[in-house]
């Protein structure tokens, strides 16, 4: 069963997000705050990150450096109402693998985590 770490702040997406998941057979922790997240993911083996890049304390870009830092591949999936910088910042995160604004529709959420955990 694949595990997906959630990382958004807004508890009534973050519950949304969990429920569907769950209901979709996945197994699913949730992180309100960047250095949760990075904390998360320090212990535990997670298969894909649902990261809303504006997290306070550490936002969104400050865990997908610190990731890569750490040389991480899990792959990401950001879920956020910000917009993306041009293509070349993006390309130095290889771990991103698609970009989903708010708001979404759940299928297509669905679609896009299925099809980054092949």
């Amino acid at each position: 069963m694949n595990q997906i770490l959630i990382a958004e702040d807004e508890p009534r997406i973050a519950a949304f997000i969990a429920k569907g998941l769950l209901k979709n057979g996945y197994t699913v922790e949730v992180a309100s705050t960047g250095a949760e997240a990075l904390q998360k993911l320090q212990a535990d083996r997670f298969d894909l990150l649902l990261l809303d890049l504006g997290l306070p304390d550490k936002n969104g870009w400050a865990v997908l450096d610190e990731l890569q830092q750490s040389h991480c591949s899990l792959p990401v999936i950001i879920v956020s109402a910000q917009v993306l910088p041009p293509e070349p910042s993006i390309q130095t995160y290889q771990t991103i693998k698609a970009y989903l604004s708010k708001p979404f529709r759940f299928s297509e959420l669905i679609e896009t985590v299925q099809t980054h955990l092949v």
